[in-house]
């Protein structure tokens, strides 16, 4: 049998016998500096963006119709409808739900494939409400070494109003966050309303506290933790990234040997890095740059600003960490020309396949039809005889007008001769063979049809056809059920 030795992370190598061993090392705190420079800003104006698109778009309002809230963006599970702007998707259209999904993750590949994963640098939701619960904690604490001495010295009146202070905001925006997401599920001026009196479901109250709870929690608290251990994403990308890829590098071959440098010092034979460890410092997942890829970065593009800040100080050119290729750096440090390739096989593929499946999408939603009905025969009694002879079958009819207006169908019949019917309060068909049904605009109608046929007019197994005109537009559509003469 093998023995197996655990050894905690901080023995280097040699087991303590006099220490119980580890399997887990305990998260040590990171305290990323603030960076200066154009990636910050357009990591401010993201973050600005989406969560200004995330609180503000419950509020827009959009024409829906009588008894429907005119809001741009709702999931109206009330209603069994969900609206987004001027589309409008049925419970029974749910395909369409799955298609923007499927081209949401393909225009990630793809995105993925060409810039490494911006996403999960810029527009991600842990990373943008952790970059905004770190903004909130410099305000408090202020930078990197003010809030490491702070959580180093004792307990005191300045520590304790400073750490209350930043938690209290932390809770705001978690119930800020948990609140505007309630509102995408309801009427937001009346979930807004009802919430603060007490009248709101209990669903919403229950889902407001859960993301209140998920925000601080992962936001606040476990940050780096969320992208490293709990997200698929970073084991995923490296299927969809190869050597052709941009991302964030650290060129060795420009930067090494590295080594500190004083002022007046010759630069031949070494390096362009000094070993400041600015990448280091704010970096916000903890992590060197100069290791290589890695798992954890997140490709925020920070330690670009703080690399490019400090050879602006010593006098170097700018770029020693930058978007670059593997490739590339591998070129250059043979002496070669870098050569970049974006476009390739499987960015064209996954182009290819979002162009093919939008198209498939538009073609769908554009030509589907404004009702949807359904026609369910009655088992039991499979049918009914008359006592003048003739035989009767029972159906539901259900009418779904996906219209925002009222409007008037015509119902008819058709395959079977001599058939007469009745949808049961409202009348019989009229001379013409056809009878006028209201239907309500987003109405779901179920109606009562029966179907008579003089005896041994139809084949003992026949199929009855139902249609339906739309007596303004015009526009037809037809379900089919069977029909029974009698016993087998």
């Amino acid at each position: 049998m093998t023995k197996v030795t655990l050894i905690s992370s901080k023995d280097n190598g040699a087991p303590d016998p006099g220490r119980h061993p580890s399997l887990y090392e305990k998260r040590h705190q990171i305290y990323p500096k603030l960076a200066h420079g154009k990636f910050r800003s357009v990591k401010w104006l993201v973050m600005v963006a989406t969560l200004a698109v995330y609180y503000a778009i419950p509020w827009l309002r959009w024409p829906r119709g009588e008894g429907i809230p005119d809001q741009a963006v709702l999931a109206d599970f009330e209603g069994e409808k969900f609206y987004f702007f001027f589309l409008e998707i049925w419970p029974q259209e749910i395909y369409f739900l799955g298609g923007l999904l499927i081209i949401a993750a393909l225009g990630l590949f793809l995105v993925t494939s060409l810039f490494g994963r911006v996403w999960c640098g810029y527009t991600c939701p842990q990373t943008v409400w952790t970059d905004l619960y770190i903004w909130v904690e410099r305000a408090f604490e202020g930078d990197r070494a003010a809030r490491m001495r702070l959580d180093k010295a004792p307990l005191s009146l300045n520590k304790a109003w400073r750490k209350a202070g930043k938690h209290a905001v932390w809770l705001l925006i978690a119930f800020l966050t948990g609140g505007a997401f309630i509102l995408y599920w309801h009427d937001a001026p009346t979930i807004g309303r009802t919430f603060f009196t007490g009248e709101a479901p209990l669903t919403a109250y229950f889902f407001a506290g859960i993301l209140t709870f998920t925000t601080y929690a992962l936001a606040g608290t476990m940050r780096e933790q969320v992208c490293t251990y709990l997200c698929p994403w970073p084991r995923i990308q490296g299927a969809l990234t190869d050597e052709h890829a941009l991302n964030v590098t650290y060129r060795f071959d420009r930067g090494e040997p590295r080594a500190p440098h004083r002022k007046g010092e010759t630069w031949d034979g070494r390096g362009d890095c000094i070993d400041c460890n600015q990448c280091v410092q704010v970096c916000p997942m903890g992590i060197d740059i100069r290791d290589g890829a890695q798992l954890e970065c997140i490709h925020c593009a920070l330690c670009i600003d703080a690399c490019d800040d400090m050879m602006r100080k010593i006098g170097r050119p700018t770029g020693l960490i930058a978007y670059d290729t593997d490739s590339a750096v591998s070129q250059r440090a043979a002496g070669e020309k870098p050569r970049y390739h974006l476009i390739r096989t499987r960015t064209v593929l996954y182009a290819v396949m979002i162009a093919l499946l939008g198209s498939l999408m538009l073609w769908a939603y554009a030509s589907k039809s404004t009702y949807e009905f359904n026609v369910l025969k009655d088992r039991s009694p499979p049918f009914i005889r008359l006592s003048d002879g003739r035989v009767r079958n029972g159906y539901t009819l259900k009418l779904v007008n996906k219209n925002s207006d009222a409007s008037s169908v015509s119902v008819s019949l058709a395959g079977l001769p001599d058939a007469d019917f009745e949808i049961v309060g409202i009348g019989h068909a009229n001379e013409n063979g056809s009878l006028v049904v209201a239907s309500e605009a987003y109405g779901v109608g179920r109606y009562r049809l029966l179907v008579t046929v003089p005896e041994n007019a139809a084949e003992r197994r026949s199929t009855v056809i139902v249609e339906i005109k739309d007596l303004e537009t015009g526009e037809t559509a037809r379900a089919d059920a069977p029909f029974t003469m009698g016993d087998e």
